[in-house]
């Protein structure tokens, strides 16, 4: 199949360049534009309590008051004087009386016991949702009024809470995703330049993944259309490294082996057929393991995984389908001078090279070298004991010095943490008759339990049936404090403190992220052992043998706890920091074992391809990694690159998925695929192809076996 690929691509090179740039523009311009959305409890499902609550409270409070927090501070850090506390109840007054859209009231609270800080409740009426396009506006002008109320009076004015939070992260999405994008092109082109010393070959990879990037995005907004799925905004992030990642990759692969044949004395039009055969094996197959891992995120009970999976599915497959048509057909119309002004294609390296010299090696001690590289994973994972998951998505999404994280710094110098975002009880009748006053005063005394520093008196809806209980914790919403107060205390003594004919469900921040790690530990239970289930039958499939998808699970398995490991103890020990993103285990998993696969394939490839050429297993170990081990260094370089931009990102989520998958991939390339997988392969020996064997007829190549005689 690959061969005939090959065929028609340099035959029809101009068709294939002209229907890719035809049918990218249709795509461009009739695809919807992408959804996103920063609200954790879209992602949860319906069953869920907190989302339950989240429901309630729009049908029995259309009009949320919820939003935002003011938060009031002397400017030279002294004591509030009953002067700043007049001040603060004039602006409280007047921006009430300024009508700023989207916001129904401000009131003035109570100054903190150490006279440091005084709050301000914001009331901005919406449907509950703090990342709704109405609420932010509202925030924004809130903001700019704020700034010039306060002028002139020594004080300082900061808004918090979880509205506040979403307009922040937006902006640092959008600052996030430029300097992500400028800073993945700028190393690609820096170490393509370096690995090929041409400008084209490291133009190529960059304007082709760019002019492909805009039809992908464009497919996933219409498949999100067609199914109603909200993307989050790390799906945006996260598509732009992983597009220029995979993307390379194939390339690389490609470029390498057409380089190969036009040094063994092949014509540039059967260089491209040559490389196009035997590289498109690999890298579908690299590409077949990556969209099963993703698709296998569509079984997860979180909407932010279910939207992601399909969405890098998709946007590999429309990668791979570049890697094998678009990308030929340019190398086919430039020939050689895609190689310009190098001359590396007319010339072999010498003899004994660095990865010949590896190769030589691995091949000689294989049991060290495979003991030694498996041993330093182990090590490294055993660092994983130490993982801890962090479910404030929203606050690890936003930067340190954004005003809404200063804000809320400002205000838990004078009050508990919890007061930006209080835990919404709902009491509701279930019966004939509704709750009565003194019901009412009884159940918002039994939720004072250990953690809860405050009840406030309950709001009750239009028709009297349900009472809205605003519940501040001592803790910060999405703590692992208040999480645990939340599903130790609140909620039990919510449920057995209802009074007869009715129920109590308990919603707000805190419950989503309790609700979110319930629904995270099923997903580990399901989406890691099918995508594990998927990826060995494509291996199987690939490499015709029981054997040799185990021992690449086997050292992947040793990657992930090492990356898990390593990550952990870089943010939790040095970084000092509470925990790690929650879905980074699943993303790592799926990122480094997917992606990872991709050297493995192609080294095993290449491996198999030796051992059919007749070699005996050590010796097609040393030949494997000197022929392949340039392109995997160098893939893997510059797709560790690629993710490592992620820690320009500016926040804490970022920055925890750009140190984790640029430590992954480069444990996968550089200890993984050209020292564990080599070494078991020349232990285990023939018996790695069982049942099949390394006689099995070779890819239909009639050019790359002519060359592959001519050079023994």
């Amino acid at each position: 199949m690959f061969a005939a690929i090959g065929r028609f691509v340099v035959r029809r090179a101009w068709w294939v360049v002209a229907l890719w740039v035809v049918a990218g523009a249709l795509v461009v311009v009739f695809a919807p534009s992408l959804k996103t959305t920063t609200n954790q409890a879209d992602f949860l499902p319906g069953s869920y309590e907190s989302v339950k609550a989240q429901r309630l409270q729009s049908s029995a409070f259309p009009v949320h008051h919820g939003g935002a927090v003011v938060v009031f501070q002397r400017a030279d850090g002294g004591f509030l004087t009953d002067a700043d506390n007049a001040t603060v109840q004039r602006i409280s007054g007047d921006l009430t009386a300024a009508h700023i859209p989207g916001i129904a009231s401000m009131t003035p609270g109570p100054t903190s016991p150490d006279r440091l800080v005084q709050v301000a409740k914001v009331v901005i009426p919406t449907a509950g949702d703090p990342g709704a396009e109405s609420s932010k506006d509202a925030i924004r002008g809130l903001r700019g009024a704020l700034a010039d109320a306060a002028r002139g009076t020594g004080l300082t004015a900061g808004v918090a809470g979880p509205s506040a939070t979403s307009v922040d992260e937006d902006e640092a999405d959008e600052d996030a995703a430029r300097t992500v994008a400028v800073a993945t092109v700028v190393i690609i082109l820096a170490l393509l330049l370096l690995v090929f010393r041409s400008p084209v070959a490291a133009l190529l990879p960059v304007v082709v993944i760019a002019g492909v990037y805009p039809v992908a995005r464009g497919l996933i907004a219409s498949v999100d259309d067609a199914f109603d799925l909200t993307a989050g905004t790390i799906t945006t992030e996260l598509l732009t490294v992983v597009l220029f990642g995979v993307g390379t990759d194939y390339t690389l692969f490609l470029l390498f082996r057409y380089r190969e044949a036009l040094r063994d004395g092949a014509d540039s039009d059967t260089a491209v057929r040559h490389a196009v055969t035997r590289v498109g094996e690999a890298i579908a197959s690299a590409a077949g393991v990556v969209v099963v891992a993703f698709a296998a995120l569509t079984l997860s009970s979180l909407g932010l995984l279910r939207s992601l999976g399909p969405a890098l599915a998709l946007a590999v497959l429309v990668m791979l389908l570049a890697g094998l048509t678009l990308i030929p057909a340019i190398v086919s119309l430039l020939g050689p001078k895609v190689f310009w002004p190098s001359r590396s294609a007319q010339h072999r390296p010498a003899e004994g090279g660095a990865f010949t010299r590896l190769g030589q090696a691995v091949a000689r001690r294989p049991a060290r070298w495979a003991a030694g590289s498996a041993l330093l994973m182990a090590l490294l994972a055993l660092g994983s004991l130490g993982y801890k998951p962090d479910f404030d998505l929203a606050g690890m999404a936003t930067p340190s010095d954004a005003p809404s994280q200063v804000a809320t710094r400002d205000l838990e110098e004078g009050f508990p943490a919890g007061v930006t975002a209080p835990t919404e009880v709902y009491l509701t009748a279930t019966g004939a008759a509704a709750p009565t006053p003194e019901q009412l005063a009884a159940y918002g005394d039994a939720l004072r339990v250990p953690g809860v520093v405050a009840v406030e008196k309950p709001r009750v809806s239009g028709n009297g049936r349900t009472a809205e209980f605003a519940v501040v914790q001592a803790d910060a919403p999405s703590s692992a404090a208040a999480m645990d107060v939340l599903s130790d205390e609140l909620r039990p003594a919510a449920r057995q403190a209802a009074p007869p004919g009715t129920k109590a469900l308990v919603g707000g921040a805190t419950a989503v992220s309790v609700d979110t790690s319930s629904a995270v530990d099923h997903d580990y239970a399901v989406v890691f052992p099918v995508a594990a289930a998927c990826i060995l039958v494509i291996l199987g499939l690939l490499l015709h043998s029981l054997v040799a998808p185990w021992l690449l699970m086997l050292s992947v398995a040793l990657g992930f706890g090492a990356t898990l490991g390593a990550s952990t103890i870089a943010f939790r020990q040095f970084a000092d920091q509470a925990g790690l993103v929650f879905v980074l285990p699943i993303v790592m998993y799926l990122f480094v074992v997917a992606l990872g696969t991709d050297y493995n394939i192609l080294m095993v490839s290449r491996l198999r391809e030796e051992s059919r050429a007749g070699r005996a297993p050590r010796e097609a170990t040393a030949g494997a990694v000197a022929a392949s081990g340039p392109a995997i260094a160098s893939a893997g370089l510059i797709l560790t690159g690629t993710f490592a931009t992620l820690l320009l990102g500016g926040n804490v989520t970022l920055v925890q998925l750009g140190f984790t998958l640029a430590f992954g991939i480069a444990v996968t390339a550089f200890v993984m695929a050209m020292l564990l997988t080599p070494a078991l392969t020349a232990l285990v020996g023939r018996r790695m192809w069982w049942p099949g064997h390394e006689a099995d007829t070779a890819p239909d190549d009639p050019a790359g076996q002519a060359m592959s005689h001519n050079s023994r």
